[in-house]
């Protein structure tokens, strides 16, 4: 019969050779799972920012020229047809844009590339996407045939400039606001380091 010190013995020489083992094997866990969803994490559903002013007026953008597109898609004979064919441009365009605009601020992807200024890519397309609707609505009333459809796309067409024009004024706001509080941050740095700079001249009057 062994005795409790070969026992005791046997059981240190099993969990050293487990612990070799397991150290020699293949099949060590890493911390790259982890890693994985820490990065998928990062991706949620921002319901605040669809709350927001902002959000709502992307989801209405997006809607609209949605629904404009149809519109004038459903035209089967124009003459002439540059007026469709340029409302159906700015339309498409639009609702691609700004539909890809809400997904990235909706899944918190603008945090992904910091070094955009998306305020200011925001107002860009709100505003081209005012004056290129805007434009692409009266041409085609100038132009329309009085169908259904021709009128259909006006009526939406206008809307949606006037959607995009108040989001325009908006991101303008917003984006003044952020400038001067970036103007703001830097002139504080600024007086910090010159009081910083004249403290260190007046403890050394050598250097005077």
């Amino acid at each position: 019969m062994r005795t409790t010190e070969e026992t005791e013995g046997f059981d240190g020489e099993a969990s050293n050779t487990s612990m070799i083992s397991g150290a020699s094997s293949p099949y060590q866990p890493t911390t790259e799972p982890v890693h994985a969803r820490n990065m998928l994490g990062g991706i949620r559903c921002d319901v605040e920012y669809l709350r927001s002013y902002f959000g709502i007026f992307k989801v209405v953008e997006v809607v609209l020229s949605l629904i404009a597109f149809i519109c004038i898609e459903t035209i089967m004979l124009c003459s002439p047809c540059g007026g469709v064919y340029f409302f159906e441009f700015v339309s498409c365009s639009a609702f691609v844009v700004t539909g890809v605009l809400l997904l990235i601020f909706t899944l918190n992807l603008h945090t992904k590339v910091p070094h955009i200024n998306w305020s200011l890519t925001d107002l860009v397309n709100t505003a081209v996407s005012t004056l290129f609707f805007f434009l692409s609505s009266i041409v085609l009333t100038c132009i329309n045939h009085n169908t259904g459809a021709e009128i259909a796309a006006v009526i939406f067409g206008f809307l949606v400039t006037g959607v995009y024009g108040v989001n325009t004024f908006l991101a303008v706001r917003r984006w003044r606001r952020g400038n001067g509080c970036q103007g703001a941050a830097q002139t504080s740095e600024y007086i910090r380091a010159r009081t910083a700079s004249r403290g260190e001249m007046e403890s050394r009057p050598e250097l005077a």
